[in-house]
């Protein structure tokens, strides 16, 4: 996925995914920075890697770098509790197991209640509501896609832990083609290619 702000290209998110029999592993690389005059006043370079056995969740670690500073998190899931485990920057604890880490390649997160942050591990309650259907063009080629609004449940949040998300599925891939949001611009998480 390319990462735009304010219409502009400034990044990218990558997702590789690796399945043998019943395990899937997804490594994501994600690298962005926004300049003002020459001067860098945003950036993120993050790395995860997430396994799952069964299409259920055993795993997830990353480290990320957001303006020189480091967020991670250390996720496994425990057998005997059926919950989370996570070790993060900004949340240790338990998690229940219906909770989706909130990455652009899992539909997944458009039926969750909870998602994971994959940058420091806090746990957030969620509601997706369905917008409607609509036709896009990425790169030249039309799509119809389910247009879905992902919002914090809590709306007493802080403006800047709130989700506000716009997001296009299309069903047909089974992939999310765009997400925007506002924050500091306009921002834009979308499809370059895929195979």
């Amino acid at each position: 996925m390319d990462v735009l702000r304010n219409g502009e290209i400034i990044g990218y998110s990558n997702y590789f995914f690796e399945q043998k029999d019943n395990n899937m592993t997804v490594k994501n690389y994600t690298k962005f920075n926004v300049e003002l005059f020459g001067v860098s006043i945003f950036s993120i370079l993050s790395e995860a890697v997430e396994k799952y056995e069964n299409d259920e969740l055993i795993s997830y670690k990353s480290n990320t770098f957001q303006n020189d500073k480091e967020k991670y998190v250390n996720l496994n899931y425990n057998q005997s509790s059926k919950k989370f485990i996570i070790d993060g920057s900004s949340y240790k604890g338990e998690a229940s197991n219906d909770c989706v880490i909130g990455n652009w390649w899992n539909h997944k997160i458009l039926k969750a209640n909870w998602q994971i942050s994959p940058l420091s591990g806090s746990v957030k309650e969620q509601v997706v509501i369905f917008l409607g259907k609509e036709d896009i063009i990425i790169n030249g080629k039309n799509y119809l896609v389910d247009h879905f609004k992902l919002k914090s449940k809590n709306e007493n949040l802080p403006k800047n832990k709130k989700l506000d998300f716009d997001i296009w599925y299309n069903a047909e891939n089974n992939l999310i083609l765009k997400v925007s949001y506002s924050r500091m611009g306009e921002w834009e998480y979308r499809l370059k290619n895929f195979e």
